[in-house]
């Protein structure tokens, strides 16, 4: 068969086409400076600061609109929930909101932004995304500090520490439709999705727990509690033992931080077997016993090869690789970093 120049030139174009990788996904990490202006942006492939949004007194969170335009931040300064663009860090909108706002969510399709509330008495609001308006507010008991959303869509759970409860809100009708009581009071969550995105599990950290409540999400039962390892210790733990956990995208482990270890726990996941822990930086000064991290709220990359956490109390973000547990970098952030979040860009 003799083949024309034509169609050679065409074949080789396919080849060329064919040899191209797709193009890959890339993250950026989010670290809200809770006692500044600012958030800092990191760049995983070099794991410094590659951008720093100001002009937001006391951000406390920061998640995104599902194509990266937008970044939605709460603040402590004021009752509003701050639209920004995220390429240049500019205001889009002011949001107006119920009260003062700790920890948000954005729904997976996009269109809405659950954000807890934590005046007194508290409550869910709920900002339609396409007017940026508020549409809803569910009245609750007591103030909500963290939220999760399952991979469906259709749950979203809140935590209250004072109230020492996890509110169940189902987000087809907006409603609240069950509680669940805790001797201690629910600081940050965790949820572990099954195949079809629904909530297979909810972990918990309790207040005055070095380690996790373990919670069947259907049946809204607590089925175990999981205390973290006695060693390492001695560091102070700053009123909470353990303030920070995350399951990886890939759903294969689970990672929790403790402030009495200064330290990061590894679980695999479904099994909950210890994989060990990552020691974090220690600040040492002349004359004084040795300064934790004090590590807060965990993220992952988007491919879930590397964990970041929060060094709250030596103004940092400790990378970790995860199949090695080993410390890649350690990156100078701004005052105070507190919630971190992952932004995934394709």
């Amino acid at each position: 068969m003799k083949l024309t120049k034509r169609y050679l030139c065409h074949l080789t174009y396919l080849w060329i086409l064919l040899a191209m990788p797709l193009a890959a996904a890339t993250s950026r990490i989010y670290i809200l400076n809770n006692a500044g202006t600012t958030i800092s942006v990191i760049d995983p492939e070099t794991n410094k600061v590659v951008q720093t949004i100001g002009g937001i007194e006391v951000p406390e969170g920061a998640h995104f609109s599902p194509d990266g335009s937008r970044i939605y931040v709460t603040n402590g300064a004021d009752n509003f929930l701050d639209v920004l663009d995220r390429k240049t860090g500019k205001p889009i909108k002011r949001v107006p909101i119920s009260g003062h706002a700790n920890d948000l969510a954005v729904t997976p399709d996009g269109k809405r932004v659950l954000i807890c509330i934590s005046e007194i008495p508290g409550a869910l609001d709920i900002i339609d995304t396409t007017s940026l308006e508020k549409v809803k507010t569910i009245r609750m008991k007591s103030r909500l500090h963290d939220i999760v959303v399952t991979a469906d869509g259709k749950y979203a759970v809140a935590g209250s520490p004072a109230g020492q409860f996890a509110a169940f809100f189902d987000l087809k009708t907006e409603q609240l439709v069950g509680e669940m009581s805790f001797d201690q009071g629910v600081m940050p969550l965790a949820l572990e999705n099954g195949p079809d995105g629904s909530g297979r599990r909810l972990f918990l950290q309790l207040n005055q727990t070095n380690g996790f409540a373990v919670v069947d999400f259907a049946k809204r039962q607590e089925v175990t509690r999981i205390k973290l390892p006695d060693e390492p210790s001695g560091f102070a733990s700053g009123g909470t033992p353990s303030h920070g956990m995350e399951v990886a995208p890939d759903g294969k482990t689970l990672w929790v931080t403790s402030r009495r270890a200064n330290a990061v726990f590894a679980y695999s996941l479904p099994d909950l077997k210890l994989l060990g822990h990552v020691p974090l930086p220690v600040l040492n000064l002349p004359g004084k016993p040795p300064i934790g991290a004090g590590p807060n709220w965990v993220t992952f990359t988007h491919d879930s090869s590397r964990v970041y956490i929060a060094n709250r109390w030596i103004r940092s973000v400790t990378a970790i690789d995860v199949k090695t547990m080993k410390v890649v970098a350690v990156i100078p952030v701004g005052e105070n970093p507190d919630r971190i979040s992952t932004l995934v860009l394709r």
